[in-house]
């Protein structure tokens, strides 16, 4: 029976917090070296993102693996429980966003959705992914269904990992749909990052949308854009306010401290060298950790290679053995550990670790 109930929508308070800007980490799955769930390193990560100050999880996603969706491992609904029952542990007193990845043709996209739902969480990461074969206009009244339950977040998702290229004309009728509250572009393409920005300033809901970058080879310099189109004669403003990203899986605190940095230049005229050197710094990390190098096959491996280092996770395992580090991923990792130890957060692991791994 479909579900009937009225949909859910962001609290006045979660909604100005994803407006004003959050730093999302797209959760990780920790596994043990028989490539089974280590629930100790699954509640650590989560912990962790929670007290490196994170305005928001996403749980579900690319980074947590699709294959948990698969029979033979069944793990999608128990992570998003331990991640929810981690956040509640918290009892924070400030915003907090749990976003649920949701993927997969209509039906099963609802069915994640319910899961969500039952389990608290506030919105969802709407993937298009592996519908190749659907029409924009099929993945429109996917959304509009999705939508009608729990507040969408969109996603323009790399086609070297599954998305594909979607038209302006998509990106304005997404936009038009109620209950959609943001969308993460991630299309590694600035015109296709412009596609979406245009739109979105085009719609009649363009106080309603926030722009969130999942564009990891371009994190600090989108963070720093306000983008400016002339709509109907009027000229009108976006910024991307904050990031859902991968990269802000590791290195969290830092991720944290810099988003806050940003927000403070927002309402500078100037903008400083060192933000764009910086911005190159963040891009040559997030090479290594995601291997654009090898098309990146080691995205998922480079991750877990940090928070292995950092004592948050046993191995690097995947649920797919063939998910490894590429040839010379590991000395990259070396090389910008080295080149830029402003930018890792291993001290503030260190302190909570041990906090962060116990069950008491």
């Amino acid at each position: 029976m479909p579900n009937t109930d009225k949909a859910r929508t962001l609290s006045p308070e979660l909604s100005a917090a994803l407006h004003d800007g959050l730093a999302i980490p797209a959760h990780p799955l920790a596994l043990d070296e028989h490539r089974k769930l280590d629930e100790v390193s699954q509640r650590a990560l989560t912990r962790y993102y929670i007290a490196s100050g994170a305005g928001g999880i996403a749980v579900g996603v690319h980074s947590t693996q699709f294959e948990i969706r698969d029979p033979e491992h069944d793990l999608f609904e128990t992570v998003l429980r331990m991640a929810a029952e981690e956040v509640e542990r918290a009892k924070l007193t400030r915003p907090f966003l749990k976003v649920a990845g949701v993927c997969g043709p209509t039906e099963q996209a609802l069915h994640e959705v319910d899961v969500a739902a039952r389990l608290g969480y506030d919105a969802v990461l709407l993937s298009m992914g592996g519908l190749t074969d659907w029409s924009e206009a099929d993945l429109l009244e996917r959304t509009r269904q999705v939508a009608a339950r729990i507040p969408v977040i969109g996603f323009y998702l790399q086609p070297s990992v599954g998305g594909r290229r979607f038209t302006y004309e998509f990106w304005l009728q997404f936009a038009e749909i109620p209950n959609v509250v943001a969308i993460k572009m991630a299309p590694f393409n600035r015109y296709q990052t412009l596609d979406v920005a245009r739109a979105v300033c085009s719609s009649s809901r363009r106080e309603e949308i926030a722009l969130y970058t999942g564009n990891d080879d371009n994190i600090v310099a989108d963070l720093l854009t306000t983008f400016r189109f002339v709509v109907d004669g009027v000229p009108v403003e976006k910024a991307i306010v904050g990031g859902l990203l991968g990269h802000w899986a590791v290195w969290t605190r830092k991720a944290v401290e810099l988003l806050e940095e940003i927000k403070q230049l927002r309402c500078e005229d100037t903008l400083a060298r060192e933000w764009l050197t910086r911005a190159a710094q963040v891009t040559d990390t997030n090479a290594a950790f995601f291997d654009p190098a090898h098309a990146f096959a080691g995205c998922i491996p480079g991750i877990h290679e940090v928070l292995v280092r950092q004592g948050l996770m046993k191995g690097i395992w995947c649920l797919n053995p063939a998910e490894q580090l590429s040839p010379g991923q590991s000395e990259e990792i070396d090389r910008v550990y080295s080149q830029y130890p402003q930018l890792n957060d291993d001290e503030f692991v260190a302190a909570g670790l041990q906090q962060w791994r116990s069950f008491s």
